[in-house]
C-alpha cells in the first residue's frame, strides 16, 4: 500500500513540472505569434493570426497542407470516426467550391479541414473529459501547430526583408568556391534535364510539409490504441527548426544565387539587383566580397538552408520505418538537395549548414527525451560549436577559402561528416538493448540406479 501511494506521489511530481513546462511554453509561444502579429501590421501586411483566421472563410494558401494537418489530428480517432471527420472536411470543402464558383471567386480547398480542427477542439473542450479530453486536444494542437508553422514563417521572412536592407551572398559565393560551385553546376544539370526534371524537383521542394506528415503518421500510428503520444516524433524537430532557422537568417542575411547573381523568383529580385547575371552558366569571380544592399521583398532565408535541414529530420526519421518509408525519406532528402542546388535558390555552404543544423537540433531534442547525459552534452556542444565555426568562416574568411579550394572544401566536408558520424554513434548508444530471453536449461536425464 505504502509503495503504491509512494509511486503516484512521485509521478505527480514528475508531472507537475511538466505541466508547468508546457504552460510556460504555450505562452511563449503566443506572445510569439502576437508579437509577429504586430510586427507584420506595422509592415503593411496580414500576420500569421489574422491569415489562419481568414482562412475558416476565405481561401486557404495550401489545402495539402491543411488536408495534411487534419491527417496528423486523425491520429487520435478512431477509423469511423476518421472516415467522419474526412467526409465532413470534404463536404464542407464542396460547398465552398460551389459558393466561389458562383461568385467567381479565387478558388482553393482545405477550408473543410480547418472546420474539423476546430470543430474537433470545441467537441474535446464540450464532450471529453480527462484523458480523452487531452489526447483529443493534443491532436488538434499538432494539426493546428503545423498550420501556425507555416503562417509563422512567412512573417518571419517578411521581417527579415523589411529588417535586414544588405545582405552576405558575395561572401557566400566566395566561400562556395571552396565547394566547386555546387549551384553552379547542379543549376546547369537541372536545366538539361528539361521540364520533366524541373517539375519532379519543384513538385518535391514544395510539398516538403506533405512528406513530414507521412513520416510522422507513421511513427504515431498507434497512438488511437495506445492513448498517448510516443515521447519524440518528427513535428517536434520541424517546428524547432522552423523556430530556430529565421533568428539565424537575421543574424546571417542571405538572399541566395538566383536573386544575388541571376534574375530572381517568385516575382522578387531581378538583374538590376543582381551583382551580375552570372548564375548558372558562370561562377562569380573570386574578389573581395562586400556587403550588398537588396530589396525589401526578397526574403533573407538561405542560410542555413531549412528545406535541406528539414528534408535531414526526414531522412532521419524515417530510418525506423518500412523499407519503403525509407527509400522515400532518402528520395525526398536527395530531391531537395537538387531543388535547392538547382534551382538557385541556395548555394553549397548553406546544404552543409542546414545539415549540421539539423543534427545539432535532433541530438537535444532526443536528449531532453531520455534525460542529459555526457553524451547528449557532448554532441549538441559539439554540433553548435562547427555550426558557429562554419558561419564565422564565411564570414571572415571567404577568400582564403576560394583561393585554398583543397584545403577549405575538405575541411567543410570533413567538419559536417564528423558532426555525422557523432550523431549516429551516439543515436545507437541511446536505442534500447533488446534483452535476449534465454529460455532454462533442461537437466540432462539421468541413468537409473539399479
Amino acid at each position: 500500500m505504502f509503495s503504491r501511494i509512494n509511486c503516484k506521489s512521485m509521478l505527480a511530481a514528475w508531472r507537475q513540472p511538466r505541466a508547468m513546462l508546457w504552460t510556460a511554453a504555450s505562452v511563449v509561444a503566443l506572445g510569439f505569434l502576437v508579437a509577429l502579429e504586430i510586427a507584420a501590421r506595422h509592415y503593411g501586411t496580414r500576420g500569421p493570426i489574422d491569415n489562419q483566421v481568414r482562412e475558416v472563410v476565405f481561401a486557404p494558401k495550401s489545402g495539402p497542407l491543411l488536408y495534411a494537418s487534419m491527417a496528423l489530428m486523425m491520429v487520435v480517432l478512431t477509423w469511423r470516426q476518421r472516415i467522419i471527420a474526412i467526409s465532413v472536411a470534404v463536404g464542407i470543402d464542396v460547398v465552398f467550391f460551389l459558393v466561389r464558383w458562383a461568385f467567381d471567386a479565387k478558388m482553393m480547398f482545405g477550408n473543410g479541414a480547418l472546420w474539423v480542427l476546430l470543430g474537433c477542439a470545441v467537441i474535446a473542450v464540450t464532450r471529453r473529459t480527462g484523458r480523452e479530453r487531452a489526447l483529443l486536444l493534443k491532436g488538434v494542437g499538432l494539426g493546428l501547430l503545423l498550420v501556425a508553422g507555416r503562417k509563422t514563417g512567412d512573417a518571419w521572412l517578411l521581417i527579415t526583408s523589411k529588417t535586414r536592407p544588405t545582405v552576405l551572398d558575395q561572401y557566400v559565393a566566395v566561400a562556395d568556391h571552396a565547394l566547386g560551385n555546387p549551384s553552379w553546376v547542379v543549376g546547369r544539370m537541372v536545366k538539361a534535364t528539361g521540364p520533366i526534371g524541373a517539375h519532379v524537383l519543384d513538385y518535391v521542394y514544395i510539398q516538403l510539409a506533405v512528406a513530414a506528415v507521412i513520416v510522422t503518421v507513421y511513427q504515431l500510428r498507434n497512438v488511437a490504441t495506445e492513448r498517448r503520444f510516443p515521447s519524440h516524433h518528427l513535428v517536434r524537430t520541424f517546428l524547432t527548426i522552423g523556430l530556430l532557422g529565421p533568428a539565424i537568417y537575421m543574424i546571417f542575411p542571405v538572399v541566395g544565387p538566383i536573386f544575388a547573381y541571376g534574375t530572381g523568383a517568385f516575382g522578387t529580385g531581378g538583374e538590376h539587383l543582381a551583382v551580375a547575371n552570372l548564375w548558372p552558366h558562370t561562377p562569380p569571380p573570386i574578389a573581395a566580397p562586400h556587403h550588398m544592399p537588396f530589396d525589401e521583398l526578397t526574403p533573407r532565408n538561405c542560410m542555413p538552408s531549412l528545406h535541406t535541414a528539414w528534408a535531414t529530420a526526414i531522412f532521419i526519421h524515417s530510418r525506423k520505418g518500412p523499407r519503403i518509408l525509407r527509400y522515400a525519406g532518402a528520395f525526398w532528402l536527395i530531391a531537395t538537395l537538387g531543388a535547392t542546388l538547382g534551382f538557385g535558390y541556395h548555394y553549397g555552404t548553406d546544404i552543409i549548414a542546414g545539415v549540421v543544423f539539423t543534427l545539432t537540433i535532433e541530438a537535444g531534442l532526443r536528449a531532453i527525451e531520455r534525460g542529459w547525459d555526457r553524451s547528449g552534452i557532448q554532441l549538441v556542444a559539439y554540433g553548435a560549436t562547427v555550426f558557429a565555426a562554419l558561419l564565422v568562416s564565411y564570414r571572415y574568411l571567404p577568400l582564403q577559402m576560394a583561393e585554398h579550394p583543397w584545403v577549405f572544401g575538405p575541411l567543410l566536408i570533413l567538419a559536417m561528416v564528423s558532426v555525422i558520424y557523432g550523431y549516429v554513434r551516439t543515436a545507437k548508444r541511446w536505442e534500447p538493448v533488446a534483452v535476449k530471453v534465454v529460455a532454462p536449461r533442461q537437466p540432462e536425464p539421468q541413468p537409473e540406479l539399479v
